[in-house]
């Protein structure tokens, strides 16, 4: 048996090895320091995403670039000349998304056939930078709408792509035949390349079809401006001749911060197993459906023992409270696990973002049911109007990081000590 002190240290230690794992820079710097770019006279940088800076940096690190672009939310020092930094809003674009999408086109359109371009990829893209064939507040519009209704990542970039001018392999056309090599941090269940920031690089394989399929599955004709569906564009397909001088590489990924979470647990001494590393659905559906799988290990499984999950939850929004998916799926196992002793639940984004809050995520013991109700506080009511943070807040569970400078989905470890 673990005593709670070691415990605590340990969970840390465990943490610390997957955000480790998923660290930007790093990754940037292994994959360079174990392959050769293509050789240019010229090589160019274009960052996107929540990681860019920490990516750029690790890049110009290793090699003499020529010039760089980076779009990000949160702009951190760079030690670099020639490089723009520009700040985008996330995840509903504004004006600054819009202008960091015209400064995008800008940048790539001045490359020529001999110039190297490596583009530096990583979640939150989406969002950040747009060129959109409709007004900008209607993209708003339908984002909220898409987000407010529970829609996975890959269905709202699925319409993302099929609206812009530089998703669905918009960046790369625009490129004027330069080679380019993509590096991507994955923050997408399965690694979809097409789905992370919206494939400004890569090839589409889904249709205007399918971007119908997702405005009807969720009931939004009626809901979302009518410039949306005259305004849907073909994308770039894999067969594009475009992308013959394209490379498209994932360099850290939910699963690699998976697995390195499991080894770090079981040189912690736990006993461990994967329960899911495609954890996807509603957040409160997952926190109970993981909830009852630690209660059901508890019978099989000797203390202590880990079990892990990954991938990224969607929150249906029917309150007006304030949270995140990770604190929604945390709050819906509070009631499941009363009671149960010496268990813990943790829910994180590996980004140390949750939703619109301060806070990564959560954490959920066989205790917090009860001091909820000590201080007036009920967990269904609180999860009725998706109001997960102040619950938190009033038990001093949350769990707040800081921008991680990485984002490669979610990580839910459950615990038996």
């Amino acid at each position: 048996m673990l005593g709670l002190e070691r415990f605590s240290a340990a969970v840390k230690r465990i943490l610390a090895a997957a955000f480790q794992a998923a660290d930007a820079g790093a990754a940037v710097e292994k994959y360079l320091r174990a392959n050769s770019l293509p050789h240019s006279a010229r090589v160019f940088s274009f960052g996107l995403g929540k990681a860019a800076c920490a990516m750029t940096q690790a890049l110009a690190d290793e090699i003499r670039l020529t010039e760089a672009l980076v779009v990000t939310k949160r702009a951190s020092f760079l030690n670099l000349e020639s490089v723009a930094v520009l700040e985008g809003n996330h995840p509903i674009p504004d004006d600054s998304s819009l202008a960091a999408g015209a400064a995008a086109l800008k940048f790539v359109s001045r490359l020529a056939p001999a110039d190297l371009l490596v583009c530096l990829i990583s979640g939150g893209g989406s969002a950040l930078m747009v060129a959109p064939r409709i007004p900008l507040a209607d993209l708003q519009t339908l984002t909220s709408a898409l987000l407010a209704c529970g829609a996975r990542i890959d269905e709202i970039n699925i319409l993302r792509r099929h609206l812009d001018k530089l998703k669905g392999g918009g960046l790369a056309r625009s490129a004027n035949g330069a080679r380019i090599v993509s590096l991507l941090l994955s923050d997408v269940v399965g690694d979809a390349i097409e789905t992370i920031a919206s494939g400004v690089v890569a090839p589409d394989p889904t249709t205007l079809a399918d971007s119908l399929a997702v405005i009807e599955k969720y009931n939004l004709k009626d809901k979302i401006p009518a410039s949306i569906i005259p305004a849907l564009r073909e994308t770039l397909k894999p067969n594009d001749p475009v992308f013959e001088r394209v490379q498209n590489i994932i360099i850290a990924s939910n699963e690699i911060a998976l697995r390195a979470a499991q080894v770090q647990a079981q040189r912690a001494g736990f006993e461990t197993k994967i329960i899911n590393a495609n954890l996807q659905g509603e957040a409160r559906s997952a926190g109970r459906e993981i909830a009852a799988q630690l209660k059901e290990a508890l019978k099989v499984m000797r203390r202590p023992f880990c079990l892990l999950a990954g991938g990224e939850t969607t929150v249906t929004i029917k309150g007006d409270g304030k949270g995140g998916r990770n604190q929604e799926l945390a709050l819906a196992a509070v009631n499941s696990l009363a009671g149960v002793k010496d268990v813990a639940l943790v829910s994180i984004a590996t980004d140390g973002e949750d939703g619109p809050t301060d806070a990564a995520g959560a954490i959920v013991t066989g205790e917090s049911a009860q001091r909820a109700v000590a201080l007036g506080m009920s967990a269904e009511d609180y999860l009725a109007r998706n109001d997960a943070y102040p619950f938190f807040e009033a038990l001093g569970d949350l769990i707040k990081t800081g921008s991680s400078g990485t984002n490669v989905n979610d990580l839910v470890l459950c615990f038996a000590f």
